[in-house]
């Protein structure tokens, strides 16, 4: 099973103290290539056993990648760099997936797909092998959100058996180091157009006679919140111009007149909420802008054509002076509802329009200095030791 140059497939298998597995699982790996006419390798990338896997897997003929850095993700991104094989078909080393049936794996990804993942709800679940909360809420719910997301065909984006051409997978520059790994390899895939498709696969219950890796709440937390990290445009971009639309629009109207509705009636207290709301939405949008920023310079997301252009629009000098400006109409607001009050020798007000007044100079004024302050902070995040 050697020849790297005529390397087909790579079986990669993260380990980490699963010496009461691992044999079986090369076991059952080696009978699998024993069938099959092309060259191919089983690698074990541990993440500092201590049990006696790495030497268990060097005796049964695995290539043993060690991997001092600890975290699923960087066992799996560590032993995808050191593959030799065109493909790369990867699963846990806990005997819980069946390493001797991966033709259908083969045939998607000889057929031209970049990532094959495995569907266990449609290939079957054994009794035990997996958590209930994990099989009737956690599993479907997370990848249910992610295809919302990110438009992913994939229906079990946590399934650890799964396979790819290795070239696509390293050109993603994948870096999670932990769990979050397997849900980065499927959303990057899916918003970089690579070809993705799934196949049935049977989930048995683990053989190790110890407790999982896995943390449910805390992992669950994790994959919750890379799944809406990676994607700023749900977290941020839409509720923020859903809010400035709908407060913005109401504001508008309660400058003007007051809303009845039965026996309420929405005015000049009502608009210091939308004003507030408002100018919340805003908020919202730049921090879309800065997120989506932070995760392209990190290489968590790709840049896009559109988020470009729009970009280029909050520059300093347009933000200093758009923010300056406001501030100006803002103070002129401030001034004019102060003469107004300096008529009244500063005495009670009885005219509710002079709320509306001063509800419109704080709007002003703090998007104003909202505008100033987003600007300084992108010029940071854009600033790479120019002159100034």
């Amino acid at each position: 099973m050697t020849g790297d140059e005529n390397i087909v497939l790579s079986i990669l298998m993260p380990c980490l103290n699963e010496a009461r597995t691992l044999s079986a699982c090369i076991a059952r790996a080696r009978a699998y290539l024993a069938r099959q006419s092309f060259q191919a390798e089983i690698i074990i990338a541990d993440n500092g056993s201590t049990d006696g896997s790495p030497e268990i897997a060097e005796a049964l003929g695995a290539r043993v990648i060690r991997v001092p850095q600890r975290g699923y993700g960087n066992a799996l991104r560590a032993g995808i760099e050191g593959a030799r094989g065109e493909f790369v078909i990867m699963g846990d080393s806990d005997d819980s997936y069946d390493f001797g049936a991966l033709d259908a794996f083969v045939d998607k990804l000889k057929a031209g797909h970049d990532l094959v993942v495995g569907n266990r709800f449609s290939g079957g679940i054994k009794k035990g092998a997996m958590p209930l909360l994990h099989q009737y809420f956690g599993n479907p719910v997370l990848s249910a959100l992610g295809r919302v997301l990110y438009r992913s065909p994939v229906k079990d984006f946590y399934c650890g058996l799964r396979g790819c051409r290795r070239s696509a997978m390293l050109q993603l520059d994948l870096n999670s180091p932990g769990m979050e790994f397997a849900l980065e390899m499927i959303v990057k895939s899916t918003i970089s157009h690579l070809k993705i498709t799934e196949v049935p696969t049977t989930l048995s219950p683990d053989g190790r006679g110890r407790p999982s890796h896995l943390r449910s709440w805390r992992d669950g937390w994790r994959s919750l919140r890379f799944l809406l990290l990676l994607s700023p445009e749900w977290l941020f971009l839409f509720p923020g111009l859903t809010l400035v639309l709908i407060s913005g629009i109401a504001s508008l109207v309660l400058v003007f007149i007051d809303i009845p509705a039965g026996p309420v009636t929405f005015a000049q207290h009502t608009l210091i909420m939308t004003s507030a709301l408002t100018l919340v939405g805003m908020q919202s949008v730049f921090f879309w802008v800065f997120t989506k920023s932070i995760a392209i310079q990190r290489k968590l997301l790709f840049p896009q054509p559109l988020f470009t252009k729009i970009r280029t629009l909050f520059t300093l000098e347009r933000g200093l002076v758009a923010g300056i400006v406001l501030i100006m109409i803002g103070i002129g607001f401030a001034i004019d509802a102060l003469l107004y009050w300096y008529k009244l020798s500063f005495g009670p007000i009885d005219d509710v329009s002079l709320i509306k007044i001063v509800c419109a100079a704080s709007f002003f004024i703090g998007t104003g200095f909202q505008l100033v302050f987003s600007s300084c902070f992108i010029y940071l995040l854009d600033y790479k030791g120019e002159r100034l």
